[in-house]
């Protein structure tokens, strides 16, 4: 009876505070530390700019910022997985340069046909990722090695079918007009493209068994296998994804320029990729990262660039904020997991 009396004395001063705490960590726990933390440089660069030049924040120039960042998203979007998954893929600009090449030809060599170009492209991505999840699942080599030496092999492929030159003429087509310059509800088709993708993947890691497993395998590949998982299978498909995703993201290079691009356009996205996967969260050693910081990451380094390009900031000083970006995201990162610095004792 003491007990009963004094869980009921009890209950209406102890209940209201848990019930407080528990809502403003769930809040806190679906947005993350790591995202309130981007939303806030986000800000500082909005109201910084946006006060240096009025037309910065005016909605021409928002829907500008988007557009620009639509490719590089769509490969930090995958970027993602394979980072969750303990991989990296440094040949995702490759591989969209290789695919706006294949696109544009296919384009021009069937009379003109754009879905046949989209469908040639998206093939050819998809090859090639495949066969970096091959290379590195079953020739054993290291992810950084192999998609290094991807990076170069599908640049010097994109170079050799092309001559090193822009392929065909694309913009004479409805198709790729559309992707290019369409709207849908007032936002750009190539952002609603990213928006698309990014949903579809954010599902797929947060609310299947297909996911949940790609996060334990990042997380300890040992006790994913032991509890019955994949690792070959799942790891090669995460790289399939990757190159078919990269392939649209070339598909959209072409729609944007009006011809297939073997380097120019593509180059460089690789590192705005993993730099934008970093500062939105993703541990480097896998296990954890979600598409929603990566995508304020991308809209972060978007609004950087499109500010400093407006102030006429010269485009190497742009490169030098996007590194210490990278380096500043991984050493949080480190400080917040609390890893030992490299030679100096524990």
């Amino acid at each position: 009876m003491t007990t009963g009396t004094a869980s009921t004395t009890e209950q209406p001063h102890a209940q209201p505070e848990p019930g407080r705490t528990a809502g403003l960590g769930t809040l806190l726990g679906s947005v993350g530390g790591q995202n309130l933390s981007l939303v806030g440089a986000l800000a500082v660069v909005l109201v910084l700019f946006g006060s240096l030049n009025g037309n910065y924040l005016s909605w021409e120039n928002i829907q500008v910022i988007a557009e620009a960042v639509t490719i590089a998203g769509l490969l930090a979007v995958v970027q993602t997985v394979v980072i969750i998954c303990g991989g990296l893929d440094i040949s995702v600009g490759s591989q969209a340069g290789l695919a706006s090449v294949v696109s544009a030809m296919a384009f021009t060599s069937t009379g003109s046909s754009a879905l046949l170009g989209i469908g040639a492209a998206v093939l050819v991505g998809g090859a090639v990722g495949l066969l970096n999840g091959i290379v590195i699942i079953y020739g054993r080599v290291n992810p950084t090695i192999a998609t290094l030496a991807g990076l170069a092999a599908y640049k010097g492929v994109a170079q050799l079918v092309s001559a090193g030159r822009a392929q065909g003429y694309v913009l004479n087509d409805p198709l790729f007009i559309f992707l290019s310059r369409g709207k849908i509800a007032g936002l750009p088709t190539m952002v609603w493209i990213l928006i698309l993708v990014a949903v579809g993947v954010h599902v797929l890691l947060k609310y299947t068994d297909i996911g949940r497993n790609i996060y334990a395998i990042g997380g300890n590949d040992t006790a994913a296998r032991l509890a019955g998982i994949n690792l070959n299978k799942y790891l090669v498909s995460v790289y399939a994804l990757t190159g078919t995703v990269a392939a649209v993201a070339g598909v959209l290079l072409t729609a944007r320029t009006g011809s297939g691009q073997p380097v120019s356009g593509s180059e460089g996205l690789e590192l705005q990729s993993i730099t934008a996967a970093a500062l939105g969260g993703c541990a480097l050693k896998g296990g954890k990262g979600g598409v929603g910081g990566t995508l304020l990451a991308v809209a972060l380094l978007g609004a950087l660039q499109n500010g400093l390009t407006i102030q006429g900031i010269n485009s190497f000083w742009q490169n030098v904020a996007q590194g210490l970006l990278l380096v500043g995201a991984v050493v949080i990162q480190q400080r917040r997991n609390r890893e030992r610095a490299i030679g100096l004792p524990a």
